[in-house]
């Protein structure tokens, strides 16, 4: 069985729906739903970074494990390495970044992300895509779509149309799916790599591995999982849920 470690990263200051890893959904957090759910994975263990006291109190009081971060990391994943840091954990360890605003992530979805990485030991990274269905979502920039060799490895992330389609021959399109596994010693590198300018022209992180040659494996999903929580609409939708 792998052996893992799922981090939640989450902050107070969302852009787009401030304060929205305590909203309310059916009486407890956003942020302790997403712990919860992580809970029924596979995972060694179940950490929340955050930066923020009242997110901290909150994964307290429902008992989970919180270890307090800078407030200046420029995205999840540099969170992520500062926990990396300070874990102790040997450099093939695993971690998996669940974000904190997935309530409704799939529990198996989060086990197959750390599989697929335990059984890629020349990747760093792994992820996961799932085959487009919808023709409206190749030309949507919010759906992010990847590239994949013959290994299902990721050659490349982007929110344009890739592949273009020049002979009609009607590729497969595939939607990423935003939940990473990471090797630790990779983390502990990552915060120190250049931002790369692909990752600042998409606005997509994972693009700073593939800058600098890492490589990262995808699993790939029958079907679509729920969407996380990003606006009010997402928010109500979720309460629904709850």
């Amino acid at each position: 069985m792998t052996v893992f470690t799922v981090v939640i990263p989450a902050r107070l200051a969302s852009t787009r729906l401030e304060r929205k890893a305590l909203a309310d959904l059916g009486g407890k957090p956003m942020v302790v739903r997403v712990a919860e759910r992580a809970q029924q994975s596979k995972a060694k263990q179940i950490l929340v970074a955050t930066d923020a006291v009242e997110i901290e109190a909150a994964c307290h009081a429902a008992g989970f494990n919180v270890l307090m971060t800078r407030a200046d990391h420029p995205s999840g994943t540099d969170r992520i390495a500062e926990v990396a840091s300070r874990l102790g954990l040997d450099d093939e360890a695993l971690i998996v970044n669940v974000q904190g605003d997935e309530p409704l992530i799939p529990v198996e979805l989060i086990n197959q992300v750390a599989d697929t990485l335990a059984a890629n030991p020349q990747c760093v990274m792994s992820t996961a895509a799932v085959a487009i269905q919808n023709v409206e979502e190749i030309t949507n920039p919010n759906a992010v779509k990847v590239v994949l060799n013959q290994q299902r490895e990721a050659l490349y992330f982007s929110r344009a149309a890739v592949p273009y389609d020049r002979t009609q021959s009607s590729p497969t399109y595939y939607r990423h799916i935003g939940i990473y596994a990471y090797r630790v010693g990779f983390l502990k590198k990552y915060a120190q790599l250049a931002t790369s300018p692909l990752e600042v022209a998409e606005s997509l992180e994972q693009l700073r591995a593939l800058w600098h040659g890492y490589r990262i494996a995808v699993h790939l999903v029958s079907e679509l999982p729920p969407a996380g929580v990003d606006t009010l609409e997402d928010l109500a939708r979720v309460r629904a849920f709850f």
